[in-house]
């Protein structure tokens, strides 16, 4: 069979080899990881990772977007674009770059630039080529530094990337739009329906992309904290409600409906905790009201008690100890069913910061001894999927914030020193963790009057900052800085002053 015209018409990409050459004897992963840095330097944030230096190379990417070009200009000062192996702009910008885009096959899911696509507000305005037109900027590899807005018309997507995405219809949805966002989803397909459009009633395959989901935000916030997770994430939570309005298939059966209910109520909390932990408590309770109603319409137990759990913790972090109190013996009433002595564990925690944040010492010494009972009978099938994150350090860590709260700050340093150590060596892989644990303990520190070890562990927190957002830790580590400003002439403090001032400037 010929050839159409168009496909032999169109020569095939021409390797970077200039590229090649100045990544030297790095993998592409470190490579990539390089970038990453340089984009930090310059106060730009770029998703590079592997597979885009490997299209770079491969001459799939002829010319990098805005936020790219200004990094790869700020790691080889010097040399243009052209030095780097691209090429001019102006030969790549427009529609007929485009089209031939489309003549190779380009991938919907990415960007020319290798960025994933962004769908703002769930419209589609006009095409680009990924390399932003005069005056344009489609820096989409730029994820998290831009709000997407529907009335921007400068953020716009492909005609192959709207077509690709608009007639794919609901098949995974949440992960979809999670990914439509910028977050990686491993092999979770992208799937996503604009506003206005009728959802079919979901099967197995739509119910287990809500659960994935809710997965991917967990693992996510663990590794890098919630800061550039929450809008983002808050696409795949109206997916997953409008699903529960279309209803599931008959042949899907109840259970698949039961599982629709619970994963969307597990994502409202999930979303809800993107959103306490980066401040925006009015957003999270909102989440969790949401969660609550959908635990209570499918009758699920532990949904509930999961949803009260966090509103617990959320009223304990907004000043309402009591509600926390409260919300914490409901949802201990509703686990007591579900034969998890570790989730009772955690919840007679949420009720000792009630208590502690009430001033009775005696309530909060009480439910400590029944958490640390409950957590000794050890970890049983029943616990829940989502607690994996409850073990040995954040138990120390909760504590430690009991007794914080009631002022007896050298008690809350050994805990929070405990929670630290813990998490290092047992759970290394969640950064968020290690760097909340760290604060922790440079704020109970500056707290009992020791400014030199408070310092050092500030600054054990502020080299993880690259890696996690989050803005209880940023808050945290800002209280600490006020704290120990009388100190400021210590060596070790100043050190920790002048590196916090310097990235708050930055």
């Amino acid at each position: 069979m010929a050839p159409s015209p168009s496909a032999s018409s169109t020569p095939p990409p021409r390797p970077n080899l200039l590229f090649r050459q100045l990544r030297g004897q790095r993998s592409p992963g470190e490579f990539a990881a390089a970038v990453r840095r340089a984009a930090r330097e310059i106060g730009e944030r770029v998703s590079c990772d592997a597979r885009y230096v490997g299209r770079v190379e491969a001459g799939e990417i002829r010319c990098p977007n805005y936020a790219y070009e200004r990094v790869f200009l700020h790691m080889f000062p010097g040399r243009t674009l052209t030095d780097l192996g691209f090429a001019p702009r102006a030969v790549v910008r427009g529609r007929g770059a485009r089209g031939a885009g489309e003549a190779r096959g380009a991938d919907p899911t990415y960007g020319n630039d290798g960025s994933r696509a962004r769908y703002p507000d769930d419209r589609f305005t006009g095409s680009s080529d990924g390399c932003a037109g005069d005056g344009g900027n489609s820096d989409g590899g730029n994820s998290g530094n831009n709000d997407c807005s529907s009335g921007n018309s400068d953020n716009k997507e492909s005609d192959v990337r709207r077509r690709a995405f608009m007639t794919s219809g609901t098949a995974t949805v949440a992960a979809a739009s999670l990914g439509a966002a910028g977050l990686p989803l491993g092999g979770v397909a992208a799937a996503h329906v604009p506003k206005g459009r009728r959802f079919r009633a979901a099967g197995e395959r739509e119910v287990c992309a809500v659960e994935e989901a809710v997965r991917e935000i967990r693992l996510l916030d663990d590794r890098h904290g919630a800061d550039g997770l929450y809008r983002r994430a808050a696409h795949p939570l109206r997916t997953a409600y409008a699903l529960l309005d279309a209803g599931t298939t008959r042949q899907a059966g109840h259970r698949t409906a039961d599982r629709l209910y619970s994963g969307a109520g597990e994502l409202a909390i999930s979303v809800g905790w993107l959103a306490h932990d980066s401040g925006r408590f009015d957003d999270a309770r909102s989440h969790y009201a949401e969660a609550l109603a959908t635990a209570r319409m499918a009758g699920d137990p532990a949904l509930e008690a999961h949803a009260f759990c966090n509103t617990a913790f959320l009223a304990r972090d907004t000043g309402r100890p009591r509600e926390a109190v409260r919300a914490a013996q409901v949802a201990a009433r509703l686990a007591r069913e579900l034969g998890s002595a570790r989730f009772l564990s955690l919840l007679a925690l949420r009720e000792a910061g009630g208590w502690a944040g009430l001033g009775d010492h005696a309530g909060c010494r009480q439910a400590l001894v029944r958490a640390h009972a409950l957590f000794d009978r050890g970890p049983a099938d029943t616990d829940p999927e989502w607690m994996t994150f409850y073990g040995p350090a954040e138990l120390e860590s909760l504590e430690a914030q009991c007794w914080s709260a009631l002022g007896q700050w050298e008690r809350a340093s050994r805990h929070a020193q405990r929670a630290a150590g813990l998490a290092m060596a047992l759970t290394p892989q969640l950064t968020r963790n290690i760097a909340l644990y760290t604060a922790e303990l440079a704020d109970d520190l500056a707290r009992a009057g020791r400014p030199d070890e408070a310092a050092d562990a500030g600054l054990r927190v502020l080299a993880l900052l690259d890696e996690v957002q989050s803005s209880r830790i940023a808050c945290m580590l800002a209280t600490t800085a006020r704290l120990l400003l009388p100190h400021r002439l210590a060596p070790g403090v100043t050190d920790f002053l002048d590196q916090h001032a310097a990235r708050a400037r930055a």
